[in-house]
């Protein structure tokens, strides 16, 4: 059975920071692209940031410079540092695993208000 468990979410004030975590089963995890995605309310899911088999980072326009991603094959994780957060950043955020299939973690809730 696969999973995606996120977890690090939380209540920050803006210009914190936060690292959101995913941690991932039943897949050899070496040959999955990984990523995060985020859904604010009223909005569509939208890409955040991957990271390839190879290490490749993408990011959306809307987050360089200020989120991070990274994997550990070791570990079966994937992370997401988020830096200068801001409250356009509110939303769930999803770990995303897409290479033989496509899966979808259950989320973590991410608000940033003061």
């Amino acid at each position: 059975q696969v999973q995606l468990v996120e977890s690090g979410g939380g209540l920050v004030q803006p210009v914190g920071s936060l690292r959101l975590s995913c941690a991932a089963s039943g897949i050899v995890f070496s040959t999955y692209d990984m990523g995060w995605y985020r859904q604010a309310p009223g909005k569509q899911r939208e890409l955040v940031a991957t990271i390839s088999r190879g290490s490749r980072t993408n990011f959306a326009d809307s987050v360089k410079g200020r989120f991070t991603i990274s994997r550990d094959n070791a570990k079966n994780r994937v992370y997401l540092q988020m830096n200068s957060l801001k409250p356009e950043d509110t939303a769930v955020y999803y770990c995303n695993a897409n290479g033989l299939r496509n899966y979808w973690g259950q989320g973590t809730q991410v608000t940033v208000s003061s």
